[in-house]
């Protein structure tokens, strides 16, 4: 029987960015781009030192390019080591169409949420859906397990990181938002290791906030 312990092992840590100021604005920003707010540096900061004591090293840091994400992981990077940070479009938030920039309050009024949710159907008439989001996740994991085994972080947003964990633990979307939510706050953790001689996940952390004072 196989040793996991003695395969080739990629270490994949998952970071949502800090509160943006869309997120102090209660605005669906998908791909809009806004940059971090004070609390989101602080944030962001909290989880490098926390990181820092703990000794936590990566080889490398995969970023969305939007701001809150970018600026997330090179906050993180500064504190660690300053291990490179490339960015990754394939690891940006879902596409809200033409809720994008819109604030919760517009959005109910513009574009509802309909009785019945097709997860086929675009967000915001043109914009994502749940099965397009998860193919994409799909993707965008594909393309790190095509690198040598290694310690990745992946700073990037809520909706897509969410489809990324659909992806990790085979759970396909579902009609009428029927599948299960994982609540990810600003700078939650989820962290994850991958046997690829076994084709193997292993969950270690979904949504760790524990370096956020309550």
């Amino acid at each position: 029987m196989s040793n996991m312990n003695a395969d080739p092992v990629y270490h994949i840590t998952f970071v949502r960015h800090g509160e943006s100021t869309g997120n102090a604005q209660n605005r669906f920003q998908g791909q809009s781009d806004y940059p971090l707010s004070e609390t989101g540096r602080a944030q962001a900061s909290a989880l490098a030192e926390r990181w820092k004591a703990e000794g936590m090293t990566f080889d490398r840091a995969i970023s969305s390019p939007l701001s809150r994400a970018r600026q997330t992981a090179d906050i993180l990077a500064a504190a660690l080591g300053n291990f490179p940070v490339e960015d990754d479009p394939l690891w940006m938030e879902r596409d809200n169409g033409k809720r994008s920039g819109l604030t919760w309050e517009e959005v109910q009024a513009l574009y509802p949420d309909p009785d019945f949710y097709n997860p086929y159907e675009s967000v915001g008439e043109t914009g994502e859906g749940d099965w397009a989001l998860y193919l994409r996740a799909g993707q965008a994991l594909h393309k790190i397990l095509q690198r040598p085994p290694a310690r990745y972080l992946v700073a990037t947003h809520g909706a897509i990181l969410n489809m990324a964990l659909y992806a990790i633990l085979g759970i396909p979307p579902q009609p009428n938002y029927q599948g299960p939510r994982f609540r990810l706050e600003n700078t939650s953790v989820c962290a994850f290791r991958y046997h690829p001689n076994v084709h193997r996940w292993r969950v270690d952390v979904i949504g760790d906030t524990g370096h956020l004072k309550e």
